[in-house]
This record gives C-alpha cells, sequence and structure tokens, in this order.
C-alpha cells in the first residue's frame, strides 16, 4: 500500500514539474479564436463596439508569449487591451498549460476626403518560441455630416453626397420645410427622433441606389439588424402636408407616428412605395390624422404591447380620415417579434370619446403567423360618432370577423404565398409566389408600378399588396 501511495505521489510531482516548466519548442501549440477581427461600417469621429479574440496555450507546459504588439502603434486607428490592461505592445506574458488570455479591440476613424466607405486596416502581432502569428484588424469607414444642432429653423435640403447622422433629437420647426433628395442616407442615434412639427417632403424614387433611408447609426455587430435600436420619426400636430416617397423606416423603436390634421386636403402625410420594417412597438401610429397610403409595406413589426397602443404594425387611433391602397401588413413570430398584438388595429377612441372615423382599404394584404394573434385585423368603436371602414380585394386573417368593416370582393384566412419566409433565419421576400391567392385578385386602377418599380398589372388584374407578380 505504501509503494503504491508513493508512487501517485511521485507521478502528481511529475505532472505538477512539467505543468510548471515553460515549452520552449518552436511546434508549440497557440490557438487564437480568429485570424480576422472584422468591423462593420464605422462612422468616422465614432467609436465601434469592442470585439474580443482569444488566445490559448494548448500544450501541458507553460509557455511565454514573447510580445503582442498592435503593429500601427499609438497613431493606430484602433486600441487593443490584453486581459484588461490598455497599451500598444506587451512582452513576456506567462500562460498556463491549456489557459487563455483575452484581446479587445475598438476602432475610431478619423475623418478623410472620401464619400465612399473605406476600408482601415491594421493587425496585431503575436510572437512566441521564435513564430510570428498575426491577427488582421480591419474596418469600413464612412464619411458623414453630423447634425448636432437640434433644431432646423430655415427652409433646408440634405443630398446624398453625404450620409447625415442624427446625433440628438431634431425639430422641423413650425412653418419650415426639410427636403431630402433621393439617394439619402440619414443614420440617427438611439436617442435621437427626427420630430416635425413643419413639414418634411421625403422625395426618393423605387431602385435601391435612389430611395431613402433611414436607420440607426450602429451598424456594427448584431445592432445593424436589431430593432428598437432609435426612435422613429413622429409628426406632430402642426405639421402639415408632408410626403415620403420610396423610403426606408428600419430598425426604429415607434417607426412613424402621426397626430392632428384629420380634414387636412391633402392628406397630412402621403406615403408611396415606403418600407416600414423591423420595428419595435409599432410601424405606424396614426391619432385623428389622415394619411394617403400606396405601395408601402409594414412587415415584421411589434414586440408585447397592448391592444391599439402597440406591438402592431399599424394602429389608427382617434378618428381621422385614411386610404389605404396595394398595402403589405404582415409578421410572423420570431427571436425578435414575438407577435402578440394584431397586425392592424383600429379604433376611433380619444381619450374615452369617439371621433369620426373614415378608412378606406383596397388591394391589400392583412396577415400574420405564430405567437398569440387570433385576429389580425381588429376593430374598437367607441360611441356614436361616424364609423365606416371599407376594404374591397384584401386578402385577411381571422378567427372572428372584426365589426363593423365592410367587405368585398375579399379573402379571408388564405395563406398569400408569399416567396420566402424563414423565421429561424430571417430571411423574409415579400413578394408573390406561384399559386398566390393574391394574384390577379385585386380592384384594377390603381398605381401603374409596385413597390419595386415594375408594371402593375401583368394580368387581367392587379395582384394583391404592394408587389406585382412579375
Amino acid at each position: 500500500m505504501f509503494r503504491y501511495s508513493f508512487l501517485l505521489l511521485l507521478v502528481a510531482v511529475w505532472l505538477s514539474c512539467k505543468k510548471d516548466s515553460v515549452i520552449t519548442s518552436p511546434d508549440a501549440l497557440l490557438r487564437t479564436s480568429a485570424d480576422t477581427l472584422r468591423f462593420d461600417t464605422v462612422f468616422t469621429t465614432v467609436g465601434s463596439i469592442t470585439k474580443n479574440l482569444t488566445v490559448v496555450n494548448a500544450n501541458d507546459q507553460r509557455m511565454v508569449i514573447s510580445s503582442i504588439q498592435l503593429k500601427g502603434g499609438a497613431n493606430s486607428p484602433y486600441s487593443i487591451n490584453v486581459n484588461g490592461v490598455s497599451g500598444t505592445s506587451f512582452s513576456n506574458l506567462s500562460l498556463n498549460a491549456n489557459d487563455s488570455l483575452y484581446i479587445f479591440a475598438r476602432v475610431s476613424i478619423n475623418p478623410s476626403s472620401s464619400q465612399l466607405p473605406f476600408i482601415v486596416r491594421d493587425s496585431i502581432e503575436i510572437t512566441y518560441n521564435g513564430n510570428t502569428r498575426k491577427i488582421q484588424l480591419e474596418a469600413y469607414g464612412q464619411n458623414a455630416r453630423f447634425i448636432s444642432s437640434g433644431r432646423i429653423s430655415a427652409n433646408t435640403t440634405w443630398d446624398n453626397a453625404l450620409p447625415y447622422v442624427i446625433v440628438k433629437p431634431l425639430t422641423v420647426t413650425e412653418g419650415v420645410t426639410l427636403t431630402i433628395t433621393e439617394g439619402t442616407r440619414v443614420y440617427c442615434n438611439a436617442n435621437a427622433p427626427l420630430i416635425v412639427n413643419g413639414t418634411l417632403k421625403a422625395l426618393g424614387k423605387f431602385y435601391d441606389s435612389t430611395r431613402i433611408r433611414f436607420r440607426s447609426d450602429r451598424l456594427d455587430g448584431d445592432y445593424k439588424d436589431l430593432p428598437g435600436t432609435w426612435p422613429g420619426i413622429y409628426f406632430n400636430n402642426s405639421s402639415s402636408n408632408n410626403e415620403m416617397n420610396y423610403v426606408d423606416v428600419l430598425n426604429a423603436y415607434q417607426a412613424v407616428l402621426v397626430q392632428g390634421g384629420p380634414s387636412l386636403t391633402p392628406a397630412k402625410l402621403r406615403m408611396n412605395g415606403c418600407v416600414i420594417d423591423n420595428a419595435y412597438d409599432f410601424g405606424l401610429l396614426a391619432f385623428n390624422t389622415s394619411l394617403n397610403v400606396v405601395n408601402s409595406r409594414f412587415t415584421q413589426i411589434g414586440n408585447d404591447g397592448t391592444p391599439g397602443n402597440g406591438g402592431s404594425n399599424i394602429i389608427i387611433s382617434g378618428g381621422g380620415n385614411y386610404v389605404f391602397n396595394h398595402c403589405s401588413i404582415a409578421t410572423y413570430a420570431n427571436f425578435y417579434q414575438n407577435h402578440k398584438q394584431p397586425s392592424m388595429f383600429i379604433t376611433n377612441n380619444a381619450n374615452g370619446t369617439g371621433q369620426p372615423l373614415t378608412l378606406q382599404m383596397d388591394n391589400s394584404i392583412i396577415y400574420g403567423q405564430g405567437g398569440l394573434t387570433e385576429n389580425e385585423l381588429v376593430t374598437q368603436k367607441t360611441g356614436t360618432a361616424p364609423f365606416a371602414i371599407t376594404m374591397r380585394n384584401v386578402l385577411y386573417k381571422v378567427k372572428t370577423d372584426p365589426a363593423d368593416i365592410s367587405f368585398s370582393n375579399s379573402l379571408k384566412n388564405l395563406d398569400p404565398l408569399f416567396d420566402t419566409i424563414n423565421t429561424s433565419l430571417r430571411l423574409f421576400n415579400w413578394r408573390l409566389r406561384d399559386g398566390s391567392p393574391c394574384i390577379d385578385a385585386g380592384i384594377p386602377g390603381g398605381p401603374p408600378t409596385d413597390l419595386d418599380g415594375k408594371p402593375r398589372p401583368v394580368g387581367t388584374k392587379p395582384d394583391l399588396g404592394c408587389y406585382e407578380k412579375q
């Protein structure tokens, strides 16, 4: 028994000594979790997120890393720290057997003369046992015009020469017009809504390069696809004569809010060819106002919320006057959208009082799948004020037909057969595929082109929704 215990002790001592000894062989194994750290588009003067890299001693002996260096040194746009210590050069780092250390990196890019995205590179060099390992650092930089004044007090035009970054809440004052020309990109900080007390003329065109795009200024990592990363666009009571043509509003918290002006002519906000996508709380909330919406898409919107207050693609509240034609309104439950509220909620309730409401919708789709929603279209009438909703040639999904809607030639509880819906991969193509019941199911006489700028109709009659099957 004594001899057996003694042998175990010798083995333990030998293993301990081996782990404490330093491996010096050039064949020693050093592993890194990546050979390149890539940063998505970073605006000049705005820092990136921090990314990390793991360095692993994959040997059963201790290793001494001779050096870890940021090759660009102090003049590099990148900064690193190793195990929480900042610097540009680190030496004689002891790494126990099968242990690891962490390198953290971020980038801040200085302005240049380039109007297009440009690549900023550097590298981290690791030397050990006579070997050299390089980790590439790569970021796309973008110059921009930063709007931090907080107020637009004179008629102003934004063009597409460089993107705009709205740093803090920006208000277009009453009586003032902000005109945004085709192809302009607008990026908003997490606390920076665009508030319109005057007039917004966002005048894009249907090509991707000529559309106007609003989204968060966080384009790195998971942030670029995260709903709710900036507040949205808000049209207040004093606003009038607004136009949004071929405008994308992406990843907002409350994408478009419009209030006041139910009797305005033309409508307070006219939307043509717009895409409102991946919003957190709602895509469009209209309170006692007037809208004319054509060829537009409101998709993948809503998280939790309460009926009529949030969680829906479109909420019509407090009465008003509304026209929708060739719109696609749909949400499929996934990791980002739990889809607990109807895709479209309509009420005339204004703080407990019923207000007159008129709504006409033609050639549109109101649909959803997954989540807890049984009725994708819900109405709620308050009081005896006029409440007139007409829906012609609409595909909608409900368990119980909503009250107070006059339907004609409409399709109930049929799958619209969108081209591609993959909720796990978050792949959505809202165009129609062969066999869709929406094909040739519309009323003629609408807009002659669809959201893509393609001709409508292709068949005997137009298709439902914002896209025409070509």
